[in-house]
C-alpha cells in the first residue's frame, strides 16, 4: 500500500500516516512501515515540504496558502515555513501576477483569496486607496 502511494505521489509521513490506516493496517505494522519508509529515504517531510510549496507556489499561491496546504498535509509547522523561505519572494511573485492580470481590484482580491500576505499588497492596496484602482 506505502509503495503504491508512493510510486503515484510524494507524501508526507502523516498523509501516507492515514493512506496507511485507510487501507486497514494496524498500528504496529504502520509504525513500521513509516520508520522504514523515513529511514530509507522514500519518506522525507523536509522534501515533501519543498517540492509542495514550490508547486504550489508556481501556481500562483501565496505563502499563507502554501503554509496552510503543508499543515494540513501533516508537515510540521516549522518546516512548513522553512520551505516557503526557500522560494523566491512573495512580493515578487504577486508582481509578476499584477503584471499578467494587471493592476485592479479584482487582482487584488485574487491575490488575496491566493494567500498573499497583505505586506505584499501593500502597493496595490495603496493605489485601491487612492482611487488609482477600480
Amino acid at each position: 500500500v506505502a509503495l503504491r502511494a508512493l510510486a503515484r505521489r510524494d507524501h508526507s509521513r502523516a498523509s501516507l500516516d492515514i493512506r496507511l490506516e485507510g487501507a486497514g493496517v494496524g498500528d504496529t505494522v504502520r509504525a513500521e512501515v513509516l520508520e522504514r519508509a523515513e529511514r530509507s529515504g522514500l519518506v522525507d517531510d523536509e522534501r515533501f515540504a519543498e517540492r509542495r510549496a514550490r508547486q504550489l507556489a508556481e501556481r500562483g499561491a501565496g505563502d499563507l496558502l502554501i503554509v496552510d496546504d503543508l499543515v494540513r498535509q501533516g508537515v510540521d509547522d516549522s518546516v512548513a515555513r522553512a520551505a516557503v523561505r526557500c522560494l523566491p519572494v512573495e512580493a515578487n511573485r504577486a508582481a509578476a501576477v499584477v503584471e499578467r492580470r494587471g493592476r485592479s481590484a479584482r487582482t487584488l482580491r485574487y491575490l488575496a483569496a491566493r494567500g498573499f500576505s497583505e505586506d505584499s499588497l501593500e502597493a496595490l492596496i495603496a493605489d485601491l486607496g487612492s482611487g488609482a484602482l477600480r
